[in-house]
């Protein structure tokens, strides 16, 4: 960067020349097919024309953002700059003196301080041209974004104000709040949920870039239910990182070649190995059906658009990065990585540690008896309602389960308990229909039935030790 221009003599190799025009620094030159005027602009939003034999200078046009590059075609000069617009000003390419007869015009000094000291000073040049020529419109820049607690959509705002609301499992805008306060549709918007942070992200280039990390990016699930997958099990889980990485890899997944019997996954070239995926300790997932087609079956909530799809920017294998749209990946790519390969693929992925480990006792003053000992641990995800519906059943057939301290709490996705096999015998109505007789309290507040147990922990219990449940009878509805 440099806040002086300077004109060079490649056979002497030494400057000839220097103009000081501009009073910060230059980022970019554009020249007349002759090579005796530059226009020249920078950080000060400002484009200069300079007759480099006779040093007069003139105050073109001023723009509202810095300036990064400049193109001359005839007789218009495009500016590109900080904001995602490109203008087109008069410039008088093939005359340029022209532009010299409308006045304004002074001479370029040799000490850049004095552009800067005479700006100051109130003297600075006024721009002949005052609105551009042609404006080609851009995509307003994201200047600021919020996370949101459910961990699937983003808040953010561009720089023409509009406050957006994003789904990033889609890559997609949801609703466009237009010219409100992002603060207060922030608080608007909040929800007391909590869901693990699987993803980080920037808006450093203008736009949302997502960053996924194995294994943390792994650590979130989500009920079926709650994405209103058609025809899905109360129970069924969905791994967010694992549907969207899907969704994102579905058009590589289409066109990439069948292996053969005897051939090897793709390798993790970026660290120098060479790994079967066969051979690779992760489970399968939960959602996994095991068909041949599952990687090309998305669910409607991570799937991309394809008028304007996001882009993958990763490594290559000799330690680049290179960067697609996912609609032209062609599935000779060879350089994903070997974990995202998998999971969109094979369905597998390493299992974080999704379980909540809690006690249940009665409330204070309640007759109902202790029906646990020692800790309980279940699915983060898991609604108050279930472990409602866990107490009645435990009551009505008086009779425990299995005891012992850390015993595993499967009220989940596959198999039941013992409890509920018995409650089926007994002709007790699903849990589903079952109106609670018991309410769930923690820290002597009664929770609602919608709650999980990881938002009970994160805004209700708020202590780093084992989550503490209380139960207590009370009349039927």
């Amino acid at each position: 960067m440099f806040i002086l221009c300077r004109l060079w003599d490649l056979g002497q190799q030494r400057c000839v020349h220097s103009y000081a025009v501009h009073t910060d620094s230059v980022w970019a030159l554009a020249s007349t097919p002759s090579f005796g005027h530059v226009y020249s602009g920078g950080r000060d939003q400002s484009v200069y024309l300079t007759d480099l034999s006779t040093r007069e200078s003139v105050l073109l046009c001023t723009n509202e953002h810095p300036i990064l590059q400049l193109s001359l075609q005839d007789d218009t000069i495009w500016v590109a700059t900080t904001d995602s617009s490109v203008y087109g000003w008069p410039a008088e390419g093939q005359t340029p003196q022209k532009v010299f007869q409308k006045g304004g015009s002074f001479l370029a000094g040799n000490l850049s301080f004095s552009r800067a000291r005479a700006s100051l000073e109130g003297s600075a040049p006024v721009p002949v041209y005052k609105e551009p020529s042609f404006t080609i419109p851009g995509v307003p820049a994201i200047v600021q974004h919020e996370i949101m607690n459910n961990r699937r959509h983003v808040l953010t705002k561009d720089t023409v104000g509009s406050v957006k609301l994003w789904e990033i499992t889609r890559g997609a805008v949801i609703e466009d709040f237009g010219k409100v306060s992002f603060d207060d549709k922030k608080k608007e918007l909040f929800e007391m949920v909590s869901i693990p942070a699987w993803f980080t992200m920037d808006a450093r280039l203008g736009c949302l870039s997502v960053h996924l990390d194995t294994p943390q990016c792994f650590s979130a699930e989500i009920y079926a239910v709650d994405l209103n997958v058609t025809g899905a099990q109360e129970d069924l889980k969905i791994n967010l990182a694992h549907e969207t990485l899907r969704g994102l890899l579905v058009h590589w997944s289409k066109r990439r070649p069948k292996p053969g019997p005897h051939s090897l996954s793709n390798g993790d070239s970026s660290i120098g190995k060479d790994v079967s995926l066969k051979n690779l300790p992760h489970p399968r997932s939960d959602v996994d059906d095991g068909s041949e087609n599952h990687a090309n079956n998305v669910l409607p909530s991570f799937e991309f658009s394809t008028v304007s799809p996001p882009s993958i920017i990763t490594e290559s294998s000799s330690g680049g990065p290179w960067r697609k749209r996912i609609t032209d990946l062609d599935g000779t790519e060879d350089d994903l990585p070997w974990w995202c390969v998998d999971c969109a693929e094979n369905g597998r992925f390493p299992k974080e540690n999704t379980k909540c480990g809690f006690y249940l006792h009665p409330a204070e003053g309640s007759p109902a008896p202790n029906i646990t000992q020692g800790k309980l641990s279940a699915p983060r995800i898991l609604r108050v309602l279930k472990v409602a519906n866990y107490v009645v059943e435990k009551l009505v057939l008086e009779k425990p389960l299995d005891g012992s301290p850390d015993s595993t709490f499967a009220m989940g996705l596959t198999s039941g308990t013992s409890a509920l096999d018995s409650s089926s015998r007994l002709g007790l109505k699903p849990w589903q229909k079952l109106k609670p007789s018991v309410e769930i309290l923690c820290n002597n507040q009664v929770l609602s039935p919608e709650m999980s147990l990881a938002t009970v922990r994160t805004y209700i219990w708020k202590k780093p030790e084992d989550l503490i449940l209380n139960y207590r009878v009370v009349q039927s509805r």
